[in-house]
């Protein structure tokens, strides 16, 4: 009896074979998503680890290894083609985005791609169309904005929907690294416009947009921006590199995207925005820190603190009231039934877990994941706006609006 013929007998859940593109820092984080939720979650299929990809075949063999890989591929093309997987997993830098996402849906395939969803609101469309048609056929996209996953976030989120803060007034949002801090960190490809897009506003910015218009419900519709590259110049990489560490050499080369952003915005229906996202902010490892204002109350939320929420109920006697430490370990709060007891806290790697979780369950019920391309290409055009400001010295620049693709954001 083949093991397939064995698990449809013994009534376990089908299994949907995932392959992956990419193997460094990203890659390593949604590999622990995809080989621990099965063991977590009660799923209605079983994600197994068929194939990665990369290009240099010892790295990519040695990273199946250790992440559990059943095989190892050097060209995604292949990789897409093997019947063996259903699922496409895009931790690539941004570049390859939308010619993998592409392909893979058009040979049938569901798509999980990493944010930026691409280097470019064109690239983002051109994903957007083929996730609409691939919907048609059966096939599910979605971006990897895994912070939504915090449970103290869907939390903060289910706050808000329930009208606790009333009429939303103010949003901040910063997100702040160092690890570019040092002028001698080499050149790597995360510094390199043609492959990353942007630098500190697409890797760390698109991130707080999401948030912003995930949790308030509302869109963005204009910005207004700087942006600002530091260290112009750095050296050339030499060596290794891997996740945000490298060796560099003698020779240098241009940096080509900023080293920090900051911009205003306006949502929808008229509440204030500010956001920040530096790779420059010394002291500040992965500080992502987040404050909604509204009429009857506020919350805030620090990455650095995943597992707690800060909610100040303004209805309450002036005497009494300010913010409150919300534990978010409850087996009622989100994701968290199937963890450890109350007070056990959870981290950075479980987002992958819950990402890996909804996605599974979304290609079950052969519903749309959310966030969607839509969703995705509604954050390119912002940092598109971003950019835009910031190249006309803060000029305030609208956000286009959906031009009727779906999203949960809008």
């Amino acid at each position: 009896m083949t093991p397939e013929a064995s698990e449809k007998e013994a009534g376990a859940p089908p299994a949907l074979g995932i392959g992956m593109v990419g193997y460094a820092f990203m890659g390593a984080a949604h590999s622990q998503g995809w080989r621990t939720a099965g063991h977590v979650f009660d799923l209605p299929m079983r994600p197994v680890l068929a194939a990665i990809c990369g290009r240099d075949e010892s790295a990519v063999r040695a990273a199946a290894d250790r992440h559990g890989w059943a095989a190892a591929e050097t060209d995604w093309r292949r990789l897409i083609e093997r019947d063996d997987v259903q699922v496409v997993d895009i931790c690539t830098p941004g570049d390859s985005h939308a010619e993998i996402a592409i392909a893979a849906l058009e040979a049938g395939k569901h798509v999980l791609c990493e944010k930026p969803l691409a280097n470019s609101v064109a690239e983002a469309e051109a994903m957007v169309r083929a996730a609409e048609a691939a919907r048609e056929r059966g096939q599910l996209a979605m971006v990897g904005f895994n912070y939504r996953r915090v449970p103290a976030v869907s939390y903060a989120g289910q706050l808000i929907q329930e009208g606790r803060l009333g009429r939303l007034r103010h949003v901040r949002v910063t997100y702040l690294q160092d690890w570019l801090v040092d002028p001698e960190f080499p050149l790597t490809w995360r510094l390199k416009r043609e492959h990353a897009g942007s630098g500190a506003l697409g890797d760390l910015g698109a991130h707080i947009i999401d948030l912003a218009q995930f949790l308030t419900g509302e869109l963005l519709v204009g910005v207004s921006a700087l942006t600002e590259t530091f260290v112009k110049e750095r050296p050339l990489v030499s060596g290794a590199s891997a996740g945000l560490s490298a060796t560099g050499g003698g020779d240098v080369g241009q940096v080509t995207v900023d080293d920090a952003a900051i911009f205003t915005g306006r949502l929808a229906s008229g509440a204030l925005a500010s956001f920040e996202a530096s790779r420059m902010a010394a002291g500040r490892k992965n500080a992502l820190h987040l404050e909604i204002n509204g009429e009857l109350g506020s919350l805030a939320f620090d990455l650095e603190r995943l597992n707690e929420l800060s909610f100040h109920d303004h209805t309450e006697p002036a005497p009494s009231s300010g913010f409150r430490r919300i534990l978010v370990t409850e087996p009622e709060h989100p994701y968290l039934d199937a963890w450890w007891p109350p007070g056990h806290a959870l981290g950075y790697e479980h987002t992958f877990v819950h990402q890996a979780r909804d996605l599974v369950e979304a290609v079950a019920a052969g519903t749309g994941p959310v966030p969607s391309f839509a969703d995705g290409l509604q954050v390119q055009r912002v940092l598109a706006a971003v950019e835009d400001s910031a190249a006309k010295n803060a000029v305030y620049t609208p956000v286009p609006s959906p031009s009727g693709t779906g999203g949960d954001a809008a």
